[in-house]
């Protein structure tokens, strides 16, 4: 089956699920005595019985802000984000760098660019040149995160022909197999070009097999830069650019159906609309129904629920129901679940061909290639988030990643975005799952890159709008989400999470609670993450006070990252209240030198 193939391509032994309590599992205290010496190292040993102090960070310091800047910077930031307040420019900003380029010439035309918004927001066209610009934020307190921005300039046509070729099944093709797949997890003509609507992150579109061999020797070595410039790098990589995205809509599909089926249940048990780890079904009762639906015979039912499973709680929760869908039970060839609207039971997964087996098969071996490379050069490799049509599936492989690696410490990060409605559930599965299996706890989170997008689409092909409904919403949720981590990273330190967000608000919530849980930065349990040539006040002022924080630093030939430029000057364009801040910091900071005659300051 092609399921159990997932799982044993990327993890050939792992634990069982320990024994379920009838409570969520206990956070141990420290135990009371003499903590560790100065020199311990955070996750080897008790907690510090003295609290240190977490360093006041001002982020109103325009002076402390820009210390690593000269005086020309800041005119180029202040230019370039004032151009990007402008609704007028942004609506042509394609038309008037085609002229410029028609009118300057190719090389007068990158030298501009260099002098103003390339200069901005990417670091050099190749990882030699973009070694002083590394080496000068590392002096100031803020790490990299090397990015490859270069990507292909695709019309619309050509982009929705390679979506709707790559997420069709030869089966679905040949009218052999019709899609038995919901509406959200099919491909639709009018969202086949996934850049439309997106402003914040790249999108990989599947070409051949060839092409993601490509992408993944470019990510690889990003990940070797990375294992270069710092004892703890990071490195990010986007699945959509490894493989074919039919395999990454069918395994969403099976996931959704799959979890949907378990809340079915607790309905009929009386627990809907309780929180993913509250849910919690009597394994007697799941027993009948499942019966009854004749999914399994009752001897092998009474086979997928043991005494070394459920241990004395009688009760099964999601983490166990999903334990039962890979390869350590029999139950994945019975993979099929009851329509309620026919009241048939229908495969969750339809046949593959022998090629769409193979390039399966090579989407997870590309990931194994890249994690044990990140793996060797202690490197922490971010998997980014994509679509909600998508994360499903790639939650779960980003999970058997960290199952077979994060045995010591937190070496692959799932990103969790948290505009989408089930991210708290999401966020609490997996740490309760990285409890239980006993391997270590990595996140990155997110705001999320594809609201509009995301919306559009929900109402277009029918489907519930996946994303929360306000803004105020996504940032309780956010907020909601980092203090559960937060809390976790507390009583355990070999978990650590990056907080990827241009918010100060968010930054100032996370400070607050790093001192009144005792997170000391010097510990490096909690990362922060910006872009390059965004947030600067932000950025500078927490590596200046010892916080870990990394930009993602993209490079790549001018003409070849325009479409980076381009998005990038969408983004800070929809951060209206943190452009604005910033551009009043950088002003600030300008009238000061101007004043004291100190134009000419270099940093040191």
């Amino acid at each position: 089956m092609a399921l159990r193939r997932v799982c044993s391509v990327l993890r050939p032994g792992v634990p069982r699920l320990a024994p379920l309590s009838t409570a969520p599992a206990a956070r141990e205290q420290p135990a009371a005595g003499p903590g560790p010496g100065p020199g311990a190292v955070p996750g080897c040993g008790e907690a510090q019985a003295v609290q240190r102090p977490v360093p006041a960070v001002d982020f109103g310091n325009a002076q402390e802000a820009y210390r690593s800047r000269r005086s020309w910077e800041l005119v180029r930031s202040l230019l370039v984000l004032r151009l990007c307040a402008s609704p007028a420019l942004l609506a042509r900003h394609e038309q008037l760098l085609h002229v410029a380029r028609k009118l300057l010439g190719q090389t007068i035309f990158d030298k501009l660019m260099k002098m103003t918004f390339y200069g901005q927001f990417v670091a050099g066209e190749d990882q030699e040149s973009i070694r002083p610009l590394i080496q000068h934020n590392r002096a100031f307190g803020v790490g990299s995160i090397l990015d490859y921005g270069v990507e292909e300039d695709l019309s619309h046509e050509e982009a929705e022909r390679q979506e709707m070729e790559s997420c069709t099944s030869e089966a679905e093709k040949d009218g052999s197999g019709t899609s038995k797949r919901e509406k959200q997890y099919q491909v639709h003509p009018a969202f086949g070009d996934r850049r439309d609507g997106v402003i914040c992150a790249r999108t990989y579109f599947y070409a051949n097999e060839a092409k993601c061999d490509s992408h993944m020797e470019t990510f690889l070595r990003c990940i070797e830069a990375s294992g270069g410039a710092s004892e703890d790098g990071f490195s990010a990589i986007k699945l959509t650019a490894l493989g074919r995205p039919q395999f990454l809509l069918q395994f969403s599909d099976v996931l959704t159906k799959w979890r949907r089926f378990f809340h079915q249940m607790a309905a009929e048990q009386g627990q809907a609309g309780r929180d993913a780890m509250d849910t919690k079904l009597e394994v007697a009762a799941l027993q009948e129904s499942v019966a009854k639906m004749g999914i399994a015979s009752r001897a092998e039912i009474e086979d997928w629920f043991t005494p070394e499973t459920l241990g004395v709680s009688g009760t099964v929760d999601l983490l166990n129901w999903s334990s039962l869908i890979d390869s350590r039970t029999r139950l994945s060839k019975h993979l099929v679940v009851p329509n309620v609207q026919t009241g048939q039971l229908e495969p969750l997964l339809s046949r593959f061909t022998e090629e769409e087996e193979m390039q399966m098969t090579r989407l997870l071996q590309r990931m194994d290639v890249l994690a044990k490379r990140a793996v060797e050069l202690g490197v922490r490799l971010m998997v980014d988030a994509e679509q909600s049509y998508f994360q499903p599936a790639i939650s779960r492989l980003t999970l058997e990643m960290q199952r077979k690696f994060n045995t010591e410490k937190p070496l692959i990060f799932n990103t969790y975005q948290c505009y989408l409605k089930d991210a708290y559930d999401n966020v609490t599965l997996d740490v309760e799952l990285a409890r239980r299996e006993g391997w270590c706890f990595g996140a990155k989170l997110v705001r999320g890159a594809y609201m509009a997008q995301e919306r559009a689409r929900a109402v277009e092909v029918g489907y519930e709008d996946p994303i929360n409904p306000t803004y105020e919403a996504t940032n309780t949720m956010y907020h909601r989400c980092l203090d559960y981590v937060l809390e976790e990273l507390k009583h355990n330190p070999r978990a650590e999470v990056m907080v990827a967000s241009h918010n100060e608000d968010t930054v100032r919530f996370t400070l607050r609670r790093m001192e009144e849980l005792g997170l000391h930065p010097a510990d490096r349990q909690v990362y922060f993450g910006q872009l390059l040539g965004m947030c600067d006040q932000i950025s500078f002022p927490l590596g200046q006070a010892g916080f870990p924080v990394y930009k993602y630093v993209p490079y790549g030939p001018v003409m070849e990252v325009l479409p980076y430029l381009s998005r990038r000057a969408l983004e800070n364009s929809g951060i209206m209240k943190g452009a604005q801040r910033e551009r009043q910091l950088l002003w600030q900071e300008l009238c000061r030198r101007l004043r004291t005659r100190s134009l000419l300051y270099r940093p040191a």
